[in-house]
């Protein structure tokens, strides 16, 4: 048996006095999260130098800050406890060379925050939710039932910018994944356009593109935010607006996404995929709109824990494999510009060039497979 962790995402509907708490408690997180961050700078510009005093230099803690601002005692200390956490792990993957210098929190962004279970602080029961700090429990819609056996680790509480409130359940439990014998393989080729191209039939996922399809609604919504006076009733009126199709966007997207990776989770023992640097891409190409479009590391995301779940294997071969100069048949390789969209190879090979690309892949995963 081993140990498995999934998230629960609901809607929540607070009543006045609990927003009210809630967005004191978002207003603290960033606050603390910004001072601790201040400290980190001031250390690093003053330790770069000398990596081993750098490491040395200890991360403040909320204890430290309560004294000087009162107002932090007022909210759950384990919201305070997990910014901490989450600015060290910020902090960790910039000197692993995984991330950028962590960056300051904006009101204008993502208002979240977690807490922990903690003795039974929280619970879940008659349509509403526990939390600490909290004099009455929050109604809460839940979209699937928890099921018992399955033990709360924490909670993340955030609101959307246009207004509405949700809560993401971490759960764990334990659960027989056995791997299972690999039988049926696909490779996928990372198309701009479609997401992806498949090895077996050359079949595309056909993303519809959400975003690209609601630009010009979305020009539009903008350029009458633009006109507005930032702050009045009618700013505040359009910007509603603006965020409502972007929220859109994002939900149609995330729930393709989440249809596709669970088909080829279902019918596939193993998918492979190139190890691909999709900022590095948006940037050098300029392809950021259809690259975020798209929303490709999302869906690897879901792909690999529901295969995962399975006991079935994502493999991502190196990104420098080069599966788009290879003829799938005979092995040579060619160069290919960016506008040629069908691989013709010495040998008798005309295809399309995704396609080729997809079945390269998979050929390349099931050598790290050793099923080749």
């Amino acid at each position: 048996m081993t140990k498995q962790n999934k998230a629960f995402k609901s809607r929540i509907y607070p009543n006045k006095e609990q927003e009210e708490l809630l967005a004191k408690t978002f207003g603290c997180v960033r606050f603390f999260y910004n001072k601790m961050l201040v400290e980190r700078k001031e250390t690093y510009e003053k330790f770069k130098d000398d990596e081993e005093k750098l490491k040395e230099q200890k991360f403040p803690t909320p204890a430290k800050y309560k004294d000087e601002f009162p107002f932090l005692k007022e909210v759950d200390s384990l919201a305070l406890a997990n910014a901490q956490i989450h600015l060290q792990n910020a902090y960790k993957n910039f000197f692993e060379g995984r991330a950028e210098f962590p960056k300051f929190k904006s009101k204008k962004h993502k208002q979240s925050y977690t807490t922990n279970m903690v003795n039974g602080n929280i619970k879940i029961e008659d349509g509403h939710i526990k939390l600490p700090k909290f004099k009455k429990p929050i109604k809460m819609k839940q979209h699937r039932e928890i099921p018992a056996e399955y033990k709360i680790k924490s909670c993340t509480i955030s609101k959307t910018k246009t207004g509405k409130y949700y809560i993401s359940i971490l759960t764990e439990y334990e659960k027989d994944i056995r791997p299972v014998k690999i039988q049926k393989v696909v490779g996928l080729d990372f198309a701009m356009d479609g997401l992806y191209v498949e090895s077996e039939q050359g079949e595309k996922a056909n993303y519809p593109r959400y975003y690209r399809q609601a630009l010009v609604k979305l020009a539009k919504a903008q350029q009458i935010l633009s006109r507005r006076k930032k702050g009045s009733t009618r700013w505040e009126k359009q910007r509603l607006k603006v965020a409502k199709l972007h929220e859109k966007i994002a939900n149609q997207r995330r729930n393709f996404l989440h249809h596709k990776s669970k088909e080829l989770a279902a019918n596939y023992d193993a998918v492979i995929i190139e190890d691909l640097d999709m900022k590095g891409m948006s940037q050098a190409l300029n392809f950021g709109k259809s690259v975020h479009d798209n929303g490709w590391g999302m869906f690897t995301t879901f792909l690999e824990y529901k295969l995962k779940e399975q006991g079935k294997q994502l493999v991502k071969i190196d990104k420098w494999f080069p599966s788009t100069k290879k003829c799938s048949r005979c092995g040579n390789e060619k160069e290919m510009s960016l506008s040629e969209r069908v691989y013709k190879c010495t040998c008798g090979l005309v295809l399309d060039r995704d396609y080729n690309s997809a079945i390269n892949i998979k050929k390349e995963g099931l050598r790290l497979l050793e099923l080749a």
